[in-house]
């Protein structure tokens, strides 16, 4: 895991909504692109660094791309902040 990516891959505000998006069930790249007033290009290098940074998966079923939310990845970041506050109820 790196943290350096997952935290800059967090620091967008249209990354983040994304996640949210996915937390709900997984939706294709098109479902996504509508719900954002930018490019779908730009939505598409969201979705790079989010994967780049593990924190979503990607499938292709026949033309479309599905995604979906990897929780893991989120779970291992809290537990290292927790750490770095010194917090010892990991739960």
């Amino acid at each position: 895991m790196s943290i350096q990516n997952t935290l800059k891959a967090l620091s967008d505000p249209i990354r983040r909504e994304i996640l949210s998006m996915l937390k709900k069930g997984r939706l294709s790249a098109g479902e996504i692109v509508e719900n954002f007033p930018v490019s779908g290009a730009a939505v598409s290098r969201h979705l790079s660094v989010l994967k780049e940074a593990d924190l979503i998966r990607d499938e292709r079923e026949g033309k479309y791309i599905y995604y979906e939310l990897n929780a893991s990845v989120l779970e291992e970041t809290l537990l290292w902040l927790k750490e770095l506050k010194g917090d010892k109820n990991h739960d």
